[in-house]
């Protein structure tokens, strides 16, 4: 039986710390998909085709990662691809409580389905899209935030603000 994984999240941009749990969570299963959820309530800085380029090119060399879109319920979209495994971040203490209440619901929602924590590398436990969005909007520097190709999409976004 594969060990079949998501993570999902609005990447909005992709970060240093979402690469570093994409690639270690693809160490323990044998797919790992990368589910860009879709929420048209959600005003986003980036489209959902530049995220998903973005990530696709940021995560070609991992051979079981896969970076597909989803709409509705995240355990459904798990179901639709056969992961028994949702991959969510830790950063600090203060995400747990936010973080055991969605894997709450959605054992509640589909018991099948289970969540697994990882923390990120200490370099990126403050780190999180909206803080990078704000600094790239400032005209800050986001280069040892975000990979070259997300600093460089980020700068022609906020050129002439």
């Amino acid at each position: 039986m594969k060990k079949i994984a998501v993570y999902p999240g609005t990447f909005d941009p992709v970060t240093n710390g979402h690469l570093d749990l994409i690639k270690r969570a693809s160490y323990f299963v044998d797919k790992l998909f990368v589910g860009i959820g879709v929420n048209a309530s959600k005003a986003t800085l980036f489209d959902l085709e530049s995220r998903m380029k973005m990530l696709k090119t940021l995560t070609r060399e991992i051979d079981n990662v896969e970076v597909v879109s989803f709409k509705g319920l995240l355990v459904d979209f798990a179901n639709e691809v056969g992961a028994m495994v949702i991959i969510r971040g830790l950063r600090a203490v203060s995400d747990y409580e936010f973080e055991l209440q969605l894997a709450l619901m959605n054992r509640r929602l589909n018991s099948q389905v289970d969540t697994v924590f990882l923390m990120p590398d200490e370099r990126y436990s403050y780190l999180n899209s909206t803080i990078v969005r704000e600094v790239a909007r400032l005209g800050g520097d986001v280069s040892s935030f975000v990979a070259p190709l997300v600093a460089d999409k980020l700068k022609e976004k906020f050129k002439g603000e």
